[in-house]
Order: structure tokens, then sequence, then C-alpha cells
């Protein structure tokens, strides 16, 4: 008996969250060498495709199962849909859609429409699985303006995390001689560091918060000799020489916005980095601990990268990166749940009644000040933080999870031959009524 038929559409080549989050499900799915994978590659808003590396073993496995053009000659047994749910589209005989889901507290209506066309959905942390079956929508008659139905999650689901691979991020005193050389820019011996893109947002808005770390960390060290030092290794959207010009003049307004004779100092790191360097860089001396002041995640995956370095995460516990923050053993920044501004994603994305965490600013920046001076108390917690995360947050461990949700969703489909795959459904293709909150 041939082996059943998966088909997975997803931006596989994208540097991107949902990139590397496809990557390992197909990577997962072709070792367990139950399944004819094929692979459906998508792009990923303007995020560059060149994350495929010939080189790497995965990598190639992958390549060898890429479609290139987005028809087959019989129906999918599974088809695995991973992207943003309002794109989910059936095409085999059982559907799956995966998704990071929303990093705020109401998905739109048509993002639980698209779950809905689905047999299964997969969300990466518990807390996208709760906003989506949280709440509900009126659906509207657009002519006589009634109700005439409810929208609302009405699949299965479970939670799927994104595992890391343990033999790639661990503790090294290993760093490469390119890496050494951008570091030996960087004068001070103790620096935080974030990693993250810099989205669109005002000050304040974009959804990491970016803008609003930065000027916290320059009010909590300004004018303090011996200050510790800030890395941002961050994008918009690209590595492009203007998107770094723009970033830098970014960090330079902020700092006329903060007062002071002497400011600590801001440090970019831009380029592109393979997984092996990214480690190197959590596990770089010069770096003592991960910050971020994230308004809401998926998931949160480089904090989970960053974690298995045994260096302290500074973080608020709130969103996706929950699920494995531990409150003992991270440095827990205090937030509450505010109002989403309607700048911070595209069109589409967000309504005025959305949230999602915002850290006490003021807490946060004692906090800091706390870290850099009595350090030796919180070094401990990352390490325990690692112990506990290399235990349950594995690729291996993700991988069991993912074949037994595949296996049980193929129980019962029947073999079918000689089927002419349907035609991709276009995202303006799907018809989606007019809704509102109820």
């Amino acid at each position: 008996m041939s082996k059943p038929l998966v088909l997975v559409t997803a931006p596989i080549a994208t540097r991107s969250g949902y990139g590397n989050h496809s990557r390992d499900i197909c990577q997962a799915l072709i070792e367990s060498d139950k399944y004819d994978i094929k692979i459906n590659p998508v792009r990923w808003g303007n995020t560059p495709m060149n994350a495929l590396e010939t080189e790497n073993k995965a990598h190639f496995e992958i390549y060898k199962r890429l479609l290139t053009e987005p028809t087959m000659d019989r129906q999918p047994d599974l088809h695995m849909h991973i992207v943003i749910p309002n794109e989910f589209t059936p095409l085999g005989k059982k559907n799956i859609g995966v998704t990071a889901g929303i990093e705020h507290t109401n998905p739109p209506a048509e993002w639980i429409e698209g779950c809905n066309r689905m047999d299964n959905v997969i969300f990466t942390s518990d807390f996208t699985e709760h906003t989506f079956k949280s709440i509900a929508y009126d659906k509207m008659d657009a002519n006589k303006n009634q109700k005439v139905g409810v929208v609302k999650f009405e699949k299965d689901s479970e939670v799927l995390f994104e595992g890391v691979d343990p033999e790639l991020f661990k503790e090294t005193k290993y760093i490469s001689e390119d890496l050494n050389n951008e570091f030996s820019n960087i004068k001070e011996d103790f620096c935080f560091l974030f990693v993250g893109h810099w989205l669109q947002g005002n000050l304040g808005e974009d959804r990491k918060d970016v803008g609003m770390m930065i000027k916290v960390f320059l009010e909590a060290f300004k004018n303090q000799k011996d200050a510790p030092a800030l890395i941002l290794k961050t994008s918009t959207a690209s590595f492009s020489v203007s998107d770094r010009r723009d970033l830098l003049e970014k960090i330079k307004m902020l700092k006329n916005d903060v007062k002071a004779d002497v400011y600590p100092n801001i440090y970019l790191l831009h380029g592109d980095l393979k997984d092996e360097e990214m480690n190197q860089m959590y596990n770089h001396p010069k770096v003592k601990a991960h910050l971020t002041f994230t308004h809401g995640e998926g998931f949160g995956r480089p904090l989970l990268e960053a974690s298995f370095s045994g260096k302290p995460i500074i973080a608020p516990i709130a969103t996706g990166q929950a699920d494995f923050l531990d409150s003992e053993y991270t440095i827990e920044l205090p937030h509450a749940f505010t109002k989403v501004p309607l700048g911070a994603f595209p069109n589409g994305y967000v309504d005025e009644e959305a949230k999602w965490a915002t850290v006490n600013y003021g807490v946060s920046l004692n906090i800091m000040k706390d870290v850099h001076k009595n350090y030796d108390k919180y070094k401990i917690r990352g390490k325990k933080q690692m112990i506990i995360n290399r235990e349950h947050f594995t690729h291996d461990k993700m991988k069991e999870k993912l074949i037994q949700m595949v296996d049980k969703s193929l129980e019962g489909v029947a073999q079918q031959v000689e089927l002419k795959l349907p035609k991709l459904v276009k995202k303006s293709d799907i018809k989606i009524p007019k809704l509102k909150k109820g």
C-alpha cells in the first residue's frame, strides 16, 4: 500500500517566523518516513525567500519535494496549510490549518471563517487557541441589517509548540571569527540583547514595542559611568542598506527624546545570520541577558531559542511566550492588557476592541537596573529555565506530537488515485459574509 499523500502549502523558503515553523514541520514529516510529502511554496509578505540552504541536509530533503506547479495527479489524503487563517484553503480529503494565530485578543471574523473551512486547526500556543475559541460574531444580512446567524470557532483544535533543535541551540563557548569581529566594535562587557523585527507603528505602538524598550533603556542608564549596552538584532522586512539607515535614524530620534549628557550605547546588528551564528550570538560572553517588551506573540520563537543558551530572559509572561517562560525562572516584566492602536497592524488585522500586553515601563526600568547591578543573583534563573525548556520544547518532542496529530487526521481516509488537485483558491476568491461582533 502506498504512503498517504500529504500536501503542505507554506512559506517554506521565507526568512520569517512562519518560514521557520514551516521548515520544522516539513522536516518532521519527512523524518518520520510515513508519508509521501509534496510542498507547495508560497510567499510571506515582503520577507526574503532565501532561507533554504542546499548544503543543509534537511533543507535539501525539502527542496526535493517542492512543487514547481500547484497541480498534482491525485488529491492529497491530507492538506496542511501553514498561513494566517483567512487564507486557509481545503484541498485534501482531510485538511489541517496551522497558524500562529494572533498576537492580540480579537482575531478577525474572516479568520474564524477560515478556520471553519478546515477539518482541524493547529495553533502554536495556548493563548492563540484561547483567543480563537473565546470570540463570536453576529452574521448579518447586508440588505435587511438583521442577524442571520453566529460565526464562532466550530472545529477541533490542538496546540503544537515550535520545537528547538538542542544540538543546534545550546550552551557553547565557540564564537566564529566573523561574529567576534562584529562584537569587537562593542566595548561593553555587559549587554542586553533584543532579537526580533522592528515592525510598523508609532512609539509604543510597534508590536515588539522596540521603540519604548530603547527609550526605557536610555532613561535607565543615561549619565551612568560603566553603563551596559543594548544590542538590537533587528530589521523591518529586509536587510537592505536603506532599511539599516532608517533604523539608525529612528534610534537617533529616540535619543533626542531623552535628555542626557551621556547616553548608553546601542548597537545595531542588521545582517542575516544562520542558525549556528544566532546560537553563537545568544552565547557571546558580552551578552548577559535577553530582553523584550513585546506586546504579543503567536509563540515567540527567538525567546525560546535564546533560553537554550542559559542566559536570563527579561520579558512579560503573556501571550504566546507564556507557554515556555516559567514565572519562577524568568525575570518577569509586569504588564496590563491595553487597547491595540489601529496603526499597529495592516488593515483588517485589528479592531477597536482588541487588546494586547503592555509592560509597566517604570517598573521595567528598575528591573533592568537591578539585573545590571545584581546580575549574579539572576544568572541561575536562566540556567533553570534552560533545563526545563530543553526537556519539553525540542524538535523531537514537537515531531512526536505532530505525527500523532497527522495520523489521527488520516484515520479512515480512503486511498484515491487519478484525481486532479483543485486550483488553489486566492484570498480574494473567498466569500465572507458581512459580520459584526456578538
